[in-house]
């Protein structure tokens, strides 16, 4: 475990750089063209990023970014 000291203006860049590559796969995954496997893998990496969001952002953030299930994955 690694502890990590930040201040405010350094948790709001990483929050903004996090959102905007989770959008990027979001809209990514809705994409017909690219193929299963590498969703998955996507899937994978949003997993990652999302649990690196939550400890940065505000839990009234986190919920526009939480995937419940197979339904918010076929709309994106």
């Amino acid at each position: 475990m690694f502890g990590l000291l930040i201040n405010e203006k350094e948790i709001k860049e990483m929050e903004y750089l996090i959102k905007r590559e989770m959008d990027e796969i979001l809209f990514d995954l809705r994409d017909e063209r690219i193929d299963h496997i590498v969703k998955r893998t996507m899937e994978e990496r949003y997993k990652i990023l999302f649990t690196l969001f939550r400890r940065v952002a505000s839990p009234h953030e986190c919920l526009k970014y939480m995937r419940r299930g197979k339904k918010d994955r076929k709309k994106g």
